[in-house]
């Protein structure tokens, strides 16, 4: 009989064998698949690559009819790299539970894939290999909530500048942007007053996203409408749900595998960034002064105007946005 302390440390396909199920099934697999990713929850790994070992075994269902030597048939080995390559580019992450979790699932969207083990290893990390194990069956892959990516709103962003946030029509402008019934996030730029100076690029980027967000909250703090939110499952949950979203932006950038180039005190570039990234409908400018944002329809709102237009006279530096 097969050792459980042997078996823990064997590959992942001597663990499908052992635990195979009652109706057989074929399985490919993948071994010592190594790929370099920035992964990881402590601070001394952010901003760096570090190696990671890929092994995964899928379980297919073998074949009603004879394959004939169809590559159209199989579950090719590139479903298996090509889901690595999607959830390494998808986001940064945390912990290699998410991502084993992840790739599990995305695998499991196969037809012909019945039952993954996962085994994600950190090579850099330690004097060994530090890794997690996971299994996962179809079953598993059932409950997930279908992809409603095609049906997320095109939000509107809603850049206010310091003086907008102050302003007596703070109520006013939201009560006119909630009656256009469309899904709004708004935007804000740090406080005007002076932040930290840091020796160090990654400490005064963190600096910065943080002036910003203190800001969120001070706007947050105006109206209470306004909910400061970090992270895109919670944007996507709000603006489906009519929530006013105000953004903070430190989760997003300091996740986001393709970032905004420029630098966080650079709101305009961040704005248009964020823009692109949630396929915003408009940026609707409200004293911030934003230059024009490339394939982003603009409208510009004195920080002092009591109304805001939801028709074509108001100054628009893209293009009719009807």
């Amino acid at each position: 009989m097969t050792s459980d302390t042997t078996l823990a440390f064997e590959h992942p396909e001597a663990r499908a064998e052992a635990t195979r199920p009652r109706d057989l099934h074929d399985r490919i697999s993948l071994r010592d698949h190594v790929r370099e990713a920035d992964i990881g929850a402590f601070q001394a790994e952010r901003g760096r690559s570090q190696r990671l070992n890929f092994n995964v075994v899928v379980e297919v269902q073998p074949p009603e009819t004879p394959l004939d030597d169809d590559v159209d048939r199989i579950l090719s080995y590139d479903t298996i790299t090509e889901a690595i390559d999607a959830e390494l580019s998808a986001e940064r992450l945390n912990l290699l539970e998410t991502l084993a979790e992840r790739l599990a699932l995305r695998i499991l969207d196969a037809p012909q894939a019945r039952r993954v083990f996962v085994r994600i290893e950190k090579l850099d990390r330690g004097p060994g290999a530090l890794g997690v194990e996971i299994a996962r069956s179809r079953a598993d892959a059932l409950p997930r909530a279908p992809d409603e990516s095609g049906l997320s709103p095109h939000p509107t962003i809603v850049a206010l500048s310091n003086a907008a946030i102050a302003s007596p029509h703070l109520a006013a402008w939201i009560d006119q942007l909630s009656a256009m019934d469309r899904a709004l996030i708004f935007c804000v730029g740090p406080a005007g007053v002076a932040a930290p100076q840091a020796g160090q690029p990654a400490a005064q980027r963190r600096i910065d996203l943080l002036a910003i967000e203190q800001n969120a909250w001070v706007l947050a703090g105006r109206d209470q409408r306004c909910v400061v939110v970090g992270s895109r499952t919670e944007l996507d949950w709000a603006m489906k749900h009519g929530q006013h979203c105000v953004w903070a932006p430190s989760k997003i950038v300091l996740d986001a595998i393709d970032g905004p180039s420029a630098e966080p005190r650079d709101v305009a570039a961040l704005i248009g960034w964020f823009a692109g990234l949630m396929q915003a409908g408009e940026v609707l400018d409200i004293g911030m002064n934003l230059p024009t944002l490339p394939g982003v329809p603009m409208r510009v709102i004195a920080a002092d105007a009591a109304r805001i237009s939801v028709g074509d006279d108001s100054p628009d530096r893209a293009g009719k946005t009807g």
